[in-house]
Order: C-alpha cells, then structure tokens, then sequence
C-alpha cells in the first residue's frame, strides 16, 4: 500500500512541479486574467468573479509558460500574455460546454448556466472570446494569431462532431478519437506550440512540442472520461456519471459495448437512446464497468499516447524543464482530479 501512495504522490507532484518551476509567471498570468475581464456591466463582472473563484488546474496556461521555458523563451511577458490567452479560451469553450450540455456542476461548483442561464453563459463566453483575440492581436505575432484562431475553429468543430453522434453507443474509437483530437487536444497542442514560436525555435522543436501537447490533451480527455464512472475516486470536480446522464458517449462506454454480450448491448443502446436516464441505471453501468474492467483498459489505450508525448521531447537536451513535462505525461492519465 505505501508503494502505492508514494506513486501517488510522485503522480502530483509532477503537477506542482510544473506550476512551482512557472510560479512568479503565473501570478502575473492571474493579474492579467483578472485585468482583461474586468467590465462596469454589473452582471458581466459577476458572472466573470465567479468563474474566477471556481479556481481550476490552469494546466493549458502552465504548458505555455513551461513550453516557452524549454524553448529558451526570456525577452520578456509574451508568454504571459499568451497563457492568460489559451486560459481564456479554455474558459469560453467550458462556458458554451455547460449550456450544450446542460451541466449544473464543475470543479464541485454550480455552473454560470445553472445560475445565471443559458443566454448569458453563452454571452460572457463570446467576451472571453473576444478578448482572447484581442490579446493575440497585442502580441503582434502573426504565426501565433493565426495558430490560435484556428485552434479555436477546431475546437468548435469538435464540439459539433460530438454533438453529432450523441447517445450513438456504437460509435467508432476512431470517431472519439478525432472528437477528442480536436475538442480538447488542440488547445493542448496549441498553448506547448506556442512556446516554442516564443522561443523562435526550429521547425522541428515546434513539431515537437506540438505533437507532445496534442498527446498530453488526449491522455488528459481519457482520464477525464474514466474518472468520471470511476466510483471509487471520491476527489473529484464533478459528479460521477456526469457524461451519462448527459447522454454523452466516451471511451469508457465505447469499450465497454465492445466487450459486453449482444442481450446486454442491446440494455445499453436502449440506455442511451432515452431523453434521460436514472440512478439505478447508472449504477447498473457501473458494475458492468467494474466487471469487465473497463477503467484499467481506458488507462492501457492511454499508454500509446503518453509514450508519444514523451518521446516527442527527445529533440530536446536534457534540462529540467524538459524533466517536469516529460514526467506530467503520468499526470495527465493516473492523477485523481
């Protein structure tokens, strides 16, 4: 057990080496955060105060200003507020994600839309859009502007492909993959990339490190997913079975109907299909889950793309930058929250 809790802990701490190693940087990036949302619209800055106060991991801002670290970046605070930037947008697609989906909670908090409603929600999404272009604009660096903006497109699109194939049971790995590459991945790819294009590397350190956030996005979605049916974490920002009753299907189910017997896909199809399902419903998934061993099957795929985020950074020589991202690689598939 102790082997076990010390895994654990090494785990984390990969995160808090990250933000430790970027620490004075990310206050200024809070600063910058807070300054660009600042708005005399009362409702606007209440809604903006409470988003603020929901705290979160800030780990697409900590992969800019780590990226930017390794690549030699230090002329100056592009980098901050470039990762004030990719937090932003992270915001505005969690704003319009909680509306699509209906979310009451996130981060173990009520949602903007649970509280203010839906049209506003999608409104200081679009001023945190629209901020966000205007810092791009500021940095002045075309490459960046247009890496971002369409990373932003991509986003959206996603967000569409899974709105698409909501509730279909069988739908492809493939498909969730391709949904998960440009949902959540992108602006993974996007924040580490941009610190490369700080550090005026080479083309191929950007391929590098674009490659890398892409594949850390992917783990981070995979984990997300498990830790959702995962009844035995505790610790977690959001209600287990949240993706279940919001009809939404994601690796865990996709494995799962590969595995089960036809009587109990065709229970499992039904499931889905329904406007909404119950308690006792997903309950019944999740002992199908622990019966076939789904989560420990959701963590083998996700060993293809960690061992690709890892290798990606072998370009680079050996520094402790380069030592705090590769080790995040765990982090983003085993941590608890």
């Amino acid at each position: 057990m102790g082997s076990v809790i010390q895994l654990k802990k090494q785990i984390n701490n990969s995160y808090l080496d990250l933000r430790n190693s970027v620490e004075e940087k990310l206050v200024l990036v809070d600063e910058k955060i807070v300054s660009k949302l600042s708005s005399n619209i009362d409702l606007m800055h209440k809604m903006t105060e409470y988003h603020l106060g929901t705290g979160g991991k800030k780990l697409r801002a900590l992969l800019t200003l780590g990226s930017a670290k390794l690549a030699g970046y230090s002329k100056g605070g592009r980098d901050i507020n470039l990762a004030a930037c990719v937090e932003l947008i992270h915001a505005a697609t969690l704003m319009h994600d909680d509306v699509i989906d209906s979310s009451k909670i996130r981060r173990g908090k009520k949602t903007l839309n649970s509280i203010w409603g839906n049209q506003s929600s999608i409104l200081v999404g679009d001023y945190l859009l629209s901020r966000c272009f205007e810092m791009m604009v500021e940095d002045g660096n075309l490459e960046i502007l247009k890496l971002l903006s369409s990373t932003s497109t991509e986003i959206a699109q996603g967000e569409v492909l899974q709105l698409q194939h909501k509730g279909e049971i069988d739908i492809l790995e493939e498909t969730y993959f391709k949904i998960t590459s440009s949902k959540t991945a992108a602006l993974f790819s996007a924040a580490t990339k941009v610190g490369a294009i700080l550090g005026e590397k080479e083309a191929k350190y950007k391929e590098a490190l674009e490659i890398y956030g892409k594949n850390i996005g992917i783990t981070f979605q995979i984990a997300d997913d498990a830790l959702d049916y995962n009844s035995d974490i505790k610790s977690f920002g959001k209600e287990t079975g949240n993706d279940f009753f919001e009809g939404k299907v994601t690796l865990p189910m996709i494995l799962l109907y590969q595995k089960i017997p036809n009587s109990e896909k065709i229970i499992l199809k039904n499931l889905f299909q329904k406007d909404q399902r119950e308690n006792k419903e997903l309950n019944y998934v999740l002992n199908l889950i622990k019966k076939n061993n789904i989560i420990r099957d959701c963590y083998k795929k996700a060993d293809h793309f960690i061992n690709l985020a890892s290798n990606a950074l072998s370009v680079f020589e050996e520094s402790e930058e380069k030592k705090i991202l590769k080790n995040l690689t765990k982090f983003s598939i085993e941590r608890n929250f």
